[in-house]
């Protein structure tokens, strides 16, 4: 954590040019005496730092001096401020090939004092955001939804929902919202004249649009979310959940289909998986495929349905 304090404070000095040290206190959520502490540490590592006392003065690099922290760009700063937050893409996607680089550019920034720590921490710590029994999801459109929101444009989205066919929406994106890996896009729908949450890994095709829009001043991410979050639970339960649990010796050729998978247990040396099929119509028309990997254990009315295809087959073919 100091090291990203020592980083942070580095930065701040940079960008701004000069800053109080209680100001970076409550920036940095840490103590004035820590502040100090660290730019003694930063001194002794060959940092110049002055301090002045005074209504206009504060912390500041000595003057001609500079780490050459700006050759961190815009796009740069964004990328590590959403990986802050613990928002990820990817190290293969191309938001997590941009964070790869602006951290080279801070690594090569900070003192030599400082770059045993990192290699340290570079060796000692992996942060492995993929989940055990699945594939991480595809959002080949995120980049262009964020630009989106970024630029105030409006895009034109290809949107599928599960079982149905795509459609095509103009919509206008005010925000991101990421819960538990998913991400969710919160816009307004001109199609429907409403505003709409959509889940990113559903938009097939994102283009933007010449046309700029404005949010309105009193719309707020965060409390349009949590008003929301309850009601679009509730909605996706009763609209798009139909639970259909499958029992199978080895659930690898399930794992790599493009399936909704909800949870999976062992039991005795077998494999319980639950997989989300949206509805009645859905699950009698994909699962035909796996009948004969896996036993369709519920609901009931998806193992007669399976049954009595089984039989019609056996009939047909006797």
């Amino acid at each position: 954590m100091r090291l990203h304090r020592l980083v942070a404070i580095l930065l701040l000095l940079e960008s701004r040019g000069r800053i109080k040290a209680r100001e970076l206190a409550e920036a940095l959520e840490t103590s004035v005496r820590s502040i100090y502490r660290d730019v003694d540490t930063l001194g002794e590592a060959g940092v110049p730092i002055i301090s002045t006392s005074g209504p206009g003065g504060g912390l500041a690099l000595m003057p001609g001096y500079t780490l050459d922290l700006k050759t961190i760009h815009n796009d740069d700063i964004i990328q590590l401020y959403l990986t802050g937050l613990g928002i990820r893409s990817g190290g293969g996607s191309e938001s997590g090939q941009r964070l790869q680089a602006a951290l080279l550019k801070l690594e090569k920034t900070l003192p030599e004092s400082y770059q045993p720590d990192l290699h340290r921490a570079k060796s000692r710590f992996w942060f492995d955001d993929t989940p055990w029994w699945s594939e991480k999801k595809p959002l080949p459109c995120l980049e262009t939804i964020r630009a989106g929101i970024w630029k105030s444009l409006k895009l034109k989205l290809q949107y599928r929902k599960p079982g149905r066919e795509s459609t095509v929406r103009i919509v206008q994106p005010y925000g991101l919202v990421v819960k538990q890996g998913d991400w969710y896009l919160a816009a307004y729908c001109e199609t429907a004249q409403d505003l709409r949450i959509f889940r990113c890994e559903r938009v097939e095709q994102a283009e933007l649009e010449e046309e700029e829009f404005e949010i309105p001043p009193d719309f707020r991410l965060e409390t349009f979310w949590k008003e929301k979050e309850g009601g679009f639970k509730q909605h996706r339960r009763d609209e798009e959940r139909y639970p259909v649990v499958l029992r199978m010796d080895d659930p690898a050729l399930l794992l790599k289909a493009d399936l909704d998978i909800l949870d999976i247990n062992r039991q005795d040396g077998e494999t319980w998986v639950t997989v989300n099929m949206y509805g009645y119509e859905v699950a009698c028309r994909d699962l035909l495929p796996w009948i004969g990997v896996a036993e369709v254990m519920e609901p009931e009315e998806i193992r007669t349905y399976v049954r009595e295809k089984l039989e019609e087959m056996h009939s047909r073919y006797a």
